[in-house]
């Protein structure tokens, strides 16, 4: 197997890797994504360029396991926009443990983090080093506020302490978090409205008798589409008007067909701005992240 095969094998691991991983997270509650390091928030193939061969630092050499003197040894080294950056293992453990204090296997050596986890750190550096680049920050007030939205709570050492990570480094999570958040609010168009919750299903029987509770749904997901004053339709041009026209409707009272009918609107509207989104911000990592070129050392099977 000449040197381009042995590349060719060796992205199509990482590839293989990071897909492995997106689909776990995926699978996550989103209390549980937010406590995982941002290693996963960005995970992908880097849209640049993938070198075999050594960067300057630990010979790998297909070993698995590094001494604790080698842990700040240079494993990758990344090139964006003509400026070299090295990578030590202890920087991608550290992010992949979400702590400065990595456990050791029992014999006292350290696991040599797997390429996947060197490209997504050099991703995720790339990222954030842009939003930092824009200007972006978080205040004391977002990241509490981020916190209690998420996980259900600003009280970060409880969060540490039900997650086994210690305070600093949960705050340091959840702040690239929001980095990421406001930075995809930047280079983006899209506005993703709020997802919808389906209406409560009526009592058996009761399924064709028009409620205030239907109607108030209702008129909440018509917005500036409902004119409450003239208790009628404010516009016919709108997204809502061409399913439900054919519903009586009335400030004080609409059916749960008609409360169903909103719904599949606004989950259909929300599928459809999330889908743009992920374009527009899959287009935005992509030309960024091909401006970099990363060379690792070695791959870990």
């Amino acid at each position: 197997m000449d040197e381009k095969d042995i590349e060719m094998n060796a992205e199509k691991d990482i590839e293989r890797d990071a897909e492995k991983s997106a689909a776990g997270l995926r699978a996550l509650p989103v209390a549980a994504w937010v406590v995982i390091c941002v290693v996963a928030v960005i995970l992908g193939v880097l849209a640049g360029h993938f070198l075999l061969g050594g960067p300057s630092g630990v010979a790998l050499n297909g070993r698995t396991a590094l001494s604790a003197s080698e842990l700040d040894s240079t494993i990758a080294t990344y090139s964006f926009d003509g400026q070299s950056t090295n990578v030590t293992a202890r920087e991608v453990l550290e992010e992949v443990q979400g702590s400065s204090n990595l456990p050791a296997n029992d014999d006292g050596t350290y696991t040599v983090p797997a390429a996947s986890d060197v490209l997504a750190y050099v991703q995720n550096k790339l990222i954030l080093d842009d939003a930092a680049a824009r200007g972006i920050t978080v205040s004391d007030e977002e990241l509490s506020d981020y916190a209690t939205s998420t996980v259900g709570t600003n009280d970060f050492a409880a969060i540490a302490e039900q997650v086994g990570l210690d305070e600093e480094a949960v705050k340091d999570i959840l702040t690239d978090n929001v980095l990421v958040t406001k930075l995809e609010d930047e280079v983006t168009t899209v506005t993703l409205p709020e997802q919808p919750t389906a209406p409560s299903e009526p009592a058996e029987g009761e399924e064709d008798e028009p409620t205030e509770e239907y109607a108030s749904y209702v008129i909440g997901l018509l917005g500036d589409e409902w004119d409450s004053e003239a208790n009628d339709w404010a516009r016919t041009d709108g997204t809502y008007y061409a399913t439900l026209s054919g519903y009586e409707i009335s400030n004080d009272a609409a059916t749960y067909a008609a409360a169903s009918a909103a719904y599949s609107v606004a989950q259909s509207a929300y599928k459809d701005a999330s889908t743009q989104l992920s374009e527009e911000w899959g287009a935005y990592t992509d030309s960024l992240l091909s401006r970099a070129t990363i060379q690792i050392g070695s791959l870990v099977e």
